[in-house]
């Protein structure tokens, strides 16, 4: 019990003097570079703030929702392995039958077109 106080006493005293130390440390000297929108040498030609089209949120969020799906489908192949492999591979297929009917929905609802 006296080593855990100590072992908490001593990060939160480590942790408290290195938050403190990042206050001090760094050297602010802001400039017109350094304040620009763009730091690659240039000077900006337009607006850093562009509307874009919200089709591409559309579009990364349907990719990271089939992307996470897949993920669940890893473990299949070890799947073989197992003393009854039948309910995992039946949730494998469940899990293919739902991503290819919601391809197909996305599909048909016109979510996988760029321009209309």
């Amino acid at each position: 019990m006296n080593m855990l106080i100590m072992v908490l006493l001593m990060t939160t005293t480590l942790s408290s003097l290195l938050v403190i130390l990042s206050f001090w440390l760094p050297t602010m000297n802001p400039d017109a570079e350094k304040l620009s929108p763009y730091e690659c040498g240039f000077d900006p030609l337009g607006s850093a703030r562009l509307p874009f089209s919200v089709r591409f949120f559309l579009i990364a969020i349907l990719f990271l929702l089939f992307d996470l799906k897949i993920a669940l489908l890893l473990p299949t192949p070890w799947a073989s392995q197992l003393t009854h492999p039948l309910h995992v591979l039946s949730l494998s297929a469940l899990i293919l039958i739902l991503l290819t009917a919601g391809l197909i929905y996305e599909w048909y609802q016109g979510g996988l077109e760029w321009a209309q």
